[in-house]
């Protein structure tokens, strides 16, 4: 997973927007991806590519035993811990690549719009199965399939600068992309729907629930949000490792 968080000029953009600045409640998925979190009460938990640490002190605060956030990004990091405000939660600078705990370390593992940055999705998901316990949840998003499909990430328009249509091209071509997110050229990692959900099945996990999220009324009614509804973004999975 390559580290474009630390540079100045892109750190400093991200922390401009709305999820950076509201934390969930600025994040358009969250309300959709609430409502399949489990029960935190002494729960161990761990965040992949925690970045502010929005989701691990979501689980602190709601009675996780253990909460452990691993991110590539010293200054999300430094971020985290300053948000965090004192609870128990451990910050780990590590790739997503190289995380490794025993066996039944965890119960729950979340990821929030990180696993599109990583090459080998079927590894992380190796591991994830490993570490969690017999019934443990892996609850995570990323970018829409079709979102990453392209490359560019960008709407074709019109001769006036209008939005036309969200373009797919390449779709079964499973790989690196170039996109472009806060005007700056950033490496993702396109993979089919398809790859994604055997990935998680050969691994041993059943998928509890699936969700394409539409930005909520709240959400709607900031303008660059309407064009949500126009076609996917992201994904949302909520697998079970198998007994």
């Amino acid at each position: 997973m390559r580290n474009k968080y630390d540079d100045d000029v892109f750190f400093n953009k991200y922390s401009q927007m709305e999820r950076s600045l509201k934390g969930l409640t600025g994040a358009g998925e969250w309300a959709a991806l609430k409502d399949m979190l489990p029960d935190f009460q002494g729960k161990r938990v761990l965040d992949l590519g925690c970045g502010f640490g929005w989701h691990c002190v979501y689980a602190a605060e709601h009675g996780a035993a253990k909460v452990v956030g691993v991110d590539i990004s010293r200054k999300m990091l430094d971020e985290a811990a300053r948000k965090s405000g004192g609870l128990n939660i451990d910050y780990i600078k590590k790739p997503l690549e190289e995380v490794d705990y025993p066996a039944d370390s965890f119960d729950v593992v979340l990821s929030s719009l990180a696993l599109h940055y990583v090459a080998s999705f079927g590894a992380i998901v190796e591991m994830v199965h490993h570490c969690l316990s017999d019934g443990g949840q892996f609850i995570f998003s990323m970018e829409h399939p079709i979102f990453t499909a392209s490359g560019p990430q960008d709407w074709h328009y019109d001769g006036a600068g209008d939005k036309l249509h969200w373009p797919v091209d390449r779709y079964f071509e499973e790989g690196p992309r170039e996109a472009v997110f806060l005007g700056e050229k950033v490496l993702k990692y396109h993979r089919t729907l398809t790859t994604i959900i055997r990935d998680l099945r050969k691994a041993g996990f059943e998928i509890d629930d699936l969700v394409e999220p539409q930005p909520n009324e709240r959400m709607l009614k900031l303008p660059e949000m309407t064009d949500e509804l126009r076609r996917p973004m992201m994904l949302l999975i909520a697998a079970r490792k198998q007994a």
